[in-house]
């Protein structure tokens, strides 16, 4: 039985081997096998010539035969011999994707609330203007804050481009003067005024201003290099603004 079994699986190894080739006349075929195993039926002399084989190897050497009509011809046609070895059947499978074609991953989340603008930052809030009163020769930079809670400490700094003939004619602020270090001079190109709450003074709550007075040249001034920066500290904790000179509304 060693032996049957070693040519069923060498004749299957071929069949398999030859299938993916071509289709022929799948009739045909059956009709060759059928004759191969009718080897039983053939004239008496063929079978004097030699000791007669068993029914296996006469099967076997007539599906033999055929197998190599379907290397030549196509397709095997693999219902015609039965596997006798369940699990050695190979099955193509096509992986899926994760993601179906055409379509994208998911973005990242998108953040709740965009950052907080540089003019405004917690209970503080800025703003920086030129003075509607300057004229073709001399001009005043106003810096707003409001604050909505107590300030324990705070720094303004006023920095005005140095456009031709830009020099301080002086600056004032509407919170106590003694409350506040003052300093100006020039440094980078600019011309800045400096304001800090001295220690142990307090800003109370409520809307301020901090202003530098200057001569410049003849004719309308561009304040867009101009800038501002303030920080304080308030209840809440640390707070930082920035900005320009630019048109924008009053914030409230």
């Amino acid at each position: 039985m060693t032996g049957r079994r070693d040519v069923d699986e060498e004749l299957r190894a071929r069949l398999h081997e030859a299938a993916g080739a071509h289709r022929p006349d799948r009739a045909r075929i059956l009709a060759r096998v059928e004759r191969g195993m009718a080897g039983g039926d053939r004239p008496a002399h063929h079978r004097t010539t030699r000791p007669p084989l068993p029914g296996w190897a006469r099967v076997a050497g007539a599906t033999a035969a055929v197998a190599g009509v379907l290397a030549v011809g196509g397709y095997a046609v693999a219902s015609a011999v039965k596997d006798d070895a369940p699990g050695r059947r190979s099955v193509a499978a096509s992986s899926t994707p994760s993601t179906a074609p055409g379509s994208k991953a998911p973005h990242a989340p998108v953040p709740s609330r965009p950052p907080a603008s540089a003019v405004a930052d917690g209970p503080l809030w800025s703003d920086g203007a030129v003075d509607p009163h300057s004229n073709e020769f001399w001009a005043q930079s106003n810096v707003t804050l409001k604050t909505a809670e107590p300030l324990t400490a705070l720094t303004v700094e006023l920095r005005v481009a140095q456009t031709g003939g830009v020099t301080s004619t002086g600056a004032w602020r509407s919170l106590p003067e003694d409350d506040f270090a003052f300093a100006v001079g020039e440094r980078d190109g600019f011309l800045v005024y400096r304001w800090t709450l001295k220690e142990g003074r307090t800003v109370p709550a409520g809307e301020w201003m901090f202003a530098g007075q200057y001569d410049h040249d003849r004719g309308g001034r561009n304040a867009q290099a101009d800038r501002y920066a303030a920080t304080a500290t308030a209840g809440s904790g640390g707070l930082s603004v920035r900005g320009d000179f630019a048109a924008r509304d009053d914030g409230s």
